[in-house]
């Protein structure tokens, strides 16, 4: 692991780096995109890219229809309020506990506009992988080894043990439809991608 310089004067206490995580930052209603582009700047300037790895405020593309019946494409933000910040984390051997690197969580909770970070007693507490994946701040890559019409087993489940021929493939939800064989007929059967096995040929 990198350690880290909490001062960066001798004889300070040392951090050890673990990974970036994303947290989630209040803000006044209206500053979202300020805070934003604040956060942004003071992290090129201070060459603190690795502290604060990226900022993001979501964004929809929406339909409006006014009252004449006519409709436009407006973005709108998706979690009004909320600023997104990809932050170093630590680990802090003195008390055994993790931390936010102490810089990027100056820089993040003194920008104007911000309240303060979601978590416990306002703590910054890291958003989990599934979190991050639902609420669409990253899209989760799956690598599939298997195409549609390959013999494939399940193999986890309550149909594990069972083989069948894969029908259809649903990268976005991490789903597949394996036709197996019941009572003589072939069955869809709706798997994760992760409980299925390509078989290949000897």
């Amino acid at each position: 692991m990198d350690n880290h310089n909490e001062s960066g004067t001798p004889g300070a206490k040392r951090l050890e780096f673990l990974r970036v995580d994303w947290f989630l930052v209040h803000t006044y209603s209206g500053y979202e995109k300020k805070v934003a582009d604040n956060i942004r700047k003071v992290t090129f300037n201070q060459n603190m890219q690795e502290k604060i790895a990226d900022v993001l405020v979501p964004m929809d593309t929406v339909k409006e229809v006014n009252a004449e019946g006519k409709s436009r494409e407006v973005e709108r933000m998706r979690f009004p309020s909320y600023v997104f910040v990809k932050m170093a984390v630590y680990y802090d051997p003195e008390d055994g506990e993790e931390k936010v690197d102490p810089r990027a969580w100056y820089v993040v909770r003194n920008t104007r506009g911000v309240t303060g970070f979601v978590g416990p007693d306002g703590k910054p507490k890291a958003l989990t992988e599934k979190e991050v994946y639902s609420m669409g701040i990253e899209k989760k890559v799956v690598e599939v080894k298997f195409q549609v019409g390959d013999e494939v087993t399940i193999i986890s489940g309550i149909m594990a043990g069972s083989t069948g021929t894969v029908d259809s493939i649903d990268v976005e939800n991490e789903e597949a439809v394996v036709l197996t064989m019941f009572a003589g007929r072939p069955t869809p059967t709706a798997v994760g991608l992760d409980e299925i096995e390509l078989i290949r040929e000897t």
